[in-house]
């Protein structure tokens, strides 16, 4: 991991904002000039300090009205078997973020569907790609109050 000084956080924190801005303007922004501006954000893109650059899509344009958090218990837990999920949950394009967690379950899974049918469709696809799940407790949300993918830098 490379150090970052106070410009590559500068730098940072604008890219979140605004990944399409051009170098010119970016250097303007961070008060430097272009050369340097750019000479930091490719050793930043080759040291894997930014991944890509991403557009925000408005789900609901998609017809994605229903967001959903589930929470999943294994009856049983390995390597294998956690590789297992992670290889399953990986091709299921209405699943947005899998997390393995500490506590009562295992893993949460955040998900967007067009509605409660496709939901209970979901599920039952999760499920049957899991044969160690064992439970399962569903969040729907009602109004989403915040949302982000901005780091504190």
């Amino acid at each position: 991991m490379i150090e970052l000084d106070k410009a590559d956080r500068k730098i940072l924190a604008v890219l979140q904002r605004e990944g399409r801005l051009p170098i010119t303007e970016l250097a303007q922004r961070v008060g430097l000039s272009a050369t340097p501006v750019s000479e930091r954000v490719k050793r930043m893109e080759r040291s894997r300090v930014i991944t890509g650059y991403h557009a925000r899509i408005d789900p609901e344009a998609l017809g994605l009205r229903v967001l959903v958090f589930v929470e999943l218990r294994l009856a049983q837990k390995s390597a294998e078997i956690f590789d297992s999920v992670k290889q399953a949950l990986s091709f299921v394009p209405e699943v947005l973020e899998c997390h393995l967690v500490a506590g009562e379950f295992d893993y949460l899974i955040k998900a967007r569907i067009p509605d409660m049918r496709d939901y209970r469709d979901l599920l039952g696809r999760i499920l049957l790609k899991l044969p160690k799940a064992v439970e399962s407790r569903s969040y729907v949300v009602m109004e989403e109050i915040k949302e982000s993918a901005e780091l504190p830098v």
